[in-house]
């Protein structure tokens, strides 16, 4: 049983007696239990809060986005119901709101917001760069489109949130591959650069891709990269990233290579450098 389930269900059944209910598993909530030892992830955790309502809640949220398929969910964070018990336990946050049949899915027998509904909570409840970063990570997960989103709340006019929300939902972007990549789009748009395109294939002079840069602007052949200890983790790789580097630039671009190293200032002069060589 490496999934929580309901201890007085499991013990009713006959699949545990109340002995090896106590003695090889912990209870996660009320009831709720998982194997002794088990390590909570962030679906994990979304499971015992829907068990916790006695399967009458909604996933919502951060929650949502895991098991949509989200990379990049906090598996310590708490697990996200809609739910009107405005006094969960620890680990578990609730809240109250209106739902319609069309914006809930149901994966694996649990009810949960879809990808639209989810990215809405997301951006109504989120400050702006936690909330981008969630809804680039969904998107990417389930080709989430910005119209869906915006369609959505228009039937929500009004609400609290929602017009806040418009600035998450205009800067998601399914291309960034990281929440570091996020952080860099965002500055270099808050820089006052044009909005950068994610994931811009390049192709050498016989139409073969040789590499993906991570954000960049094609008319300026100037392309961003940001470089993350698994670039560099063994001599191959590093290599390869050297190389890389070399044909890219060798075919015309200026390629800015970040690091989570490198400071904000740092990232915006290299790259309006690069962007004021290109235009001379």
């Amino acid at each position: 049983m490496g999934e929580p389930f309901i201890g007085t269900e499991a013990v009713a059944a006959g699949r545990l007696t109340p002995y090896a209910l106590r003695s090889r598993f912990v209870a996660v909530h009320r009831d709720v239990y998982i194997s002794r030892g088990a390590e909570l992830s962030a679906i994990s955790r979304a499971k015992a809060a829907w068990l916790w309502s006695g399967r009458a809640g909604v996933v919502a949220g951060q929650s949502a986005a895991a098991l949509h398929g989200a990379k990049w969910v906090d598996a310590a964070a708490p697990a996200e119901l809609l739910h009107p018990n405005r006094r969960p336990p620890p680990g578990i946050r609730t809240w109250s709101d209106r739902v319609e049949d069309d914006e809930v899915h149901v994966i694996g027998g649990i009810a949960v917001t879809n990808p639209a509904r989810t990215a809405l909570d997301i951006a109504r409840r989120y400050e702006v760069d936690r909330a981008v970063t969630a809804l680039d990570a969904l998107a990417r997960a389930t080709r989430l489109k910005s119209a869906d989103v915006e369609l959505l709340a228009e039937r929500y006019c009004g609400r609290r949130g929602i017009r806040a929300a418009a600035t998450a939902i205009d800067l998601m972007d399914p291309g960034a591959e990281s929440p570091q990549e996020t952080r860099i789009r965002l500055l270099l748009i808050r820089a006052g650069f044009p909005r950068p395109e994610t994931q811009i294939p390049v192709y050498d002079e016989w139409g073969q891709r040789v590499a993906v840069l991570d954000m960049g602007w094609r008319d300026a052949m100037v392309g961003v990269d940001y470089e993350g200890r698994h670039h560099w983790s063994t001599r191959r790789d590093f290599g390869r990233g050297i190389r890389r580097h070399d044909t890219v630039t060798g075919l015309g671009w200026i390629d800015v290579r970040v690091t989570a190293e490198d400071t904000d200032a740092s990232i915006v002069d290299w790259v309006r450098q690069a962007r004021a060589r290109r235009n001379c």
